[in-house]
């Protein structure tokens, strides 16, 4: 076994790591960032060592920083962990140049299969069944249109280099071709150096499962059985699962053979992902093989009981595999449940900003994270805040288990996708394990639209606010809402707006409990003069509140719901649902209802990557007026409402800081 082992990576990984390895007595040496020196992975090394600025293009991906700073900690081996350098032959290559074990598999296999155009035809070769497409080497425009044409739309686009979702496109028709195919090659650029792409006949409510695999140095090869990676959004998994669900026996063998045989065609050593899409019937399509550790690798630990970081670090210091095929066996079922800093609301957006508020249920579940409550999730880097793990004797238990992790979690200062993987979890037809990789599409109103709990929200946001205080702990006439009067019942005016929803409504102190009118359609003079309610609706409650829990009883029914401050507002977990609340200014021009003229701005920091419209013409609402890249992905900037491009700020190329303005925009035809 190694003495000591460089970690050339970040996040939850490079915990991951550093844990296994310090429990087998390694000694770790970590590497970071600027944006990195007070990250969690660092805190677990036994030293670190500074490789530059926060960009990955000056850090993370600079084989020589890498290099030097395994020779500077005296390492003998270097844990690439996924992402990153996990799949650069050069890199693994200048590794056994330089004396030092790469924790993975050769740079001949990492090559031969790091090339998605290579390694199909090498599986078509060797007798694995492959997707209908095209994997040449012919890259002209006009090439790759007419093979779209020839195997029928729809059609996936694919980086030949990557994976992760990076460099994806599904192309609906002949119309749309040019623009995704040009957006998948700078997108493939960006990320791994290389825009080949490849076509692949769109299998429509696929599912997507996989094979682990591992090879030793004496040619030894052994599967892990399966995994169910389906349930995805932007071609990205969220939801990973062990074993696959609903899958005939047959078909499972004959997975495991597919994939045996796909790590024997190359020789296989260490940790690999045999990935299939599997038609929901009787024939499964190899798509790619993943030479590295997947995130999704704790589903396979769990129902195996098996680490597989251990056996990474075994096999790279040249043991047999630590146990034989018959020896290798499945207890019950495992789910994981990846927590994004995103939107899902708002197409998956990324969200950047410190994590004021990081409560995640440790008790019966896993939990895989880089970060800690205070850090920040910043746009250099994968947004991903946790990786969630349970474990159940069934299916059933397991998904139970997810359902109550997820309904614990806690998460404020930047947006999250709790709640949609909560309400995947929810579903009958995930229940029952009808899942497909258009399960987020077909199930999009039951997803992305929030139960109607009535006012319960509103008039919990308003006990929350009757409740907070100053940071001395004392009354402040500021935040104190109750209005005084003489001979009367203290009355309150105030209006707020919930999930972007606005609602204006005066609150009446009435014995024990509260009395209030409630308008959720008032206009800005109402807003402005904070009376004259038409017709409100009269609600009486009672509840009370702390900084950061309350009940609430309305109606007979009493709900807990807990609060934290939320970039300037509040986030409010009302009956284990998230709300955002925002205390608005009835003066300001957002608060009355203005107009967006102008106010087209950067979500996020990033860069320009090219303008789609010309300064003067006139957009339909929701058309695309430039592309932006952050987060190694491109976002589309669209027109909020049909209008005119007046003219832009930036040029191709030039950097954005969240908040920019991006665009002089005029409403209106």
């Amino acid at each position: 076994m190694f003495q000591k082992i460089l970690i050339a990576n970040r996040g939850e990984i490079a915990c991951r790591i550093a844990k296994t390895a310090r429990r087998l007595g390694v000694k770790v040496a970590a590497v970071y960032s600027e944006a990195d020196r007070n990250a969690l992975h660092v805190q677990l090394a036994d030293e670190a060592v500074f490789i530059g600025p926060a960009a990955t293009s000056q850090s993370y991906l600079v084989i020589d920083k890498i290099i030097d700073a395994a020779k500077q900690t005296g390492a003998q081996a270097i844990h690439p962990g996924y992402g990153f350098l996990s799949e650069n032959a050069d890199f693994a290559r200048r590794c056994q140049q330089e004396g030092l074990v790469f924790i993975g598999p050769s740079a001949e296999t990492i090559e031969t299969m790091g090339s998605k155009s290579a390694a199909k035809t090498l599986m078509e070769q060797s007798g694995v069944p492959i997707v209908p497409g095209y994997q040449d080497t012919d890259q002209a425009t006009g090439r790759l249109e007419q093979e779209a044409k020839r195997i029928g739309y729809p059609v996936l686009l694919k980086a030949s280099a990557g994976g992760g979702g990076k460099g994806m496109r599904l192309v609906e028709n002949g119309a749309d071709f040019t623009a995704a195919l040009d957006s998948a090659k700078r997108e493939a650029l960006a990320s791994f150096g290389d825009d080949r792409m490849l076509i692949e006949k769109f299998v429509p409510r696929a599912r997507h499962v996989e094979v682990q695999v591992f090879g030793d140095q004496s040619g030894n090869i052994v599967h892990l059985f399966e995994r169910d990676c389906s349930i995805q959004r932007r071609h990205q998994k969220v939801i990973e699962e062990a074993p696959a669900p609903n899958l005939p026996a047959a078909v499972r063998t004959h997975l495991y053979d597919a994939g045996v045989k796909a790590a024997q065609a190359v020789d296989y050593v260490g940790a690999g992902t045999v990935e299939f899409l599997y038609d929901g019937k009787d024939d499964v399509y190899f798509m790619e093989m993943n030479t590295r550790l997947q995130v999704e690798h704790p589903v396979t630990e769990q129902i195996t009981g098996i680490d597989l970081v251990e056996w990474q670090l075994r096999i790279a210091a040249g043991e047999p595999l630590p146990r034989s095929q018959e020896r290798i066996s499945i207890q019950g079922h495992a789910m994981e449940a990846r927590i994004y800093a995103e939107d899902p609301r708002n197409d998956f957006l990324p969200s950047t900003g410190t994590l004021s508020t990081l409560i995640l249920p440790h008790h019966s579940t896993r939990i895989d994270s880089g970060v800690a409550k205070n850090d920040t999730v910043s746009p250099h880097y994968d947004p991903m805040i946790a990786k969630m793990t349970v474990h159940g004797a069934t299916r059933d238990a397991a998904v139970s288990a997810l359902a109550q992790a997820l309904d614990e979690t806690r998460i404020a200062g930047v947006e999250t996708n709790t709640h949609l993987l909560s309400s995947i979890v929810a579903i009958p037809a995930f229940q029952r394990g009808e899942v497909s990789t258009r399960f987020i599409d077909d199930h999009e109103a039951e997803l992305f639209n929030k139960p109607d709990d009535g006012f319960g929200p509103y008039l919990a946001a308003v006990l929350w606010l009757k409740a907070i205080r100053n940071p001395q702990g004392e009354s402040s006439p500021w935040n104190e809402l109750q209005g005084w009067r003489m001979n009367g019942p203290a009355e309150e005016t105030h209006w707020l707006t919930i999930d972007n929803q606005p609602v204006l409504f005066k609150l009446i102190t009435d014995g024990n409990g509260y009395v209030a009118n409630i308008d959720r359609t008032a206009t800005a003079a109402k807003r402005r003069a904070g009376t004259n309610l038409d017709a409100p609706l009269e609600i009486r409650f009672s509840g009370q509140c702390t900084a950061n829990q309350g009940s609430l009883t309305l109606n007979g029914q009493t709900k807990k719901f807990d609060a934290a401050p939320h970039k300037n507002g509040l986030r409010l977990w009302y009956d284990g649902i998230p709300f955002d609340i925002a205390i608005a200014n009835p003066l300001s021009p957002s608060a009355q209802g203005a107009s967006a003229e102008g106010s087209l701005v950067a979500p996020m920091p990033g860069a320009i990557v090219s303008l789609l419209v010309t300064e003067g013409k006139d957009v339909a609402a929701g058309e695309t007026l430039l592309v932006m890249e952050a987060m190694k992905m491109e976002h589309a900037i669209k027109a909020p409402q049909k209008g005119k491009v007046l003219a832009f700020r930036f040029q191709p190329g030039d950097q954005v800081k969240e908040g920019d303005l991006l665009v002089d925009f005029k409403e209106g035809s």
